[in-house]
């Protein structure tokens, strides 16, 4: 039975290697917040912010972070990327419940591995995604 458990490992380690596999293990990949943003008013000005992080990466302040915005903020509101922090602010004209989605790419530095020779820069993935909702008075 105990050898039915380890079929899944032995599977993936064939399949991607044993970097990939001991990188997923520890699950080092980007992560937005969860984020609940507060309700705005018409002709008020609105401020918001975040911080990501690379999940289970002690050096995550090294990364390279850009974010992108799909679908409309509320008209007047824009967004600021400050390294790993993406504020929402401005003085929103409309009112409405407006629903968009927030993607951000990673960019790793390359850390020179005297052992092998090699640049390590490897994560489980670059780049998440979550969608979000602003609703204005």
């Amino acid at each position: 039975m105990k050898s039915l458990k380890l079929l899944p490992f032995l599977f993936c380690f064939l399949l991607f290697g044993c970097e990939d596999i001991i990188e997923c293990i520890f699950n080092k990949r980007p992560e937005i917040p969860d984020k609940s943003f507060g309700v705005g008013y018409v002709n008020n000005y609105y401020y918001e912010e975040f911080t990501s992080e690379i999940k289970n990466e002690p050096r995550d302040d090294d990364y390279g972070y850009t974010y992108e915005i799909y679908d409309d903020l509320p008209e007047g509101l824009q967004t600021y990327a400050n390294y790993r922090t993406l504020s929402i602010e401005g003085t929103p004209l409309v009112s409405g419940t407006f629903t968009f989605t927030i993607h951000l790419y990673v960019d790793p530095p390359e850390y020179y591995d005297e052992d092998s020779g090699e640049y390590e820069d490897s994560l489980c993935s670059y780049s998440t995604s979550k969608e979000f909702t602003i609703i204005i008075d």
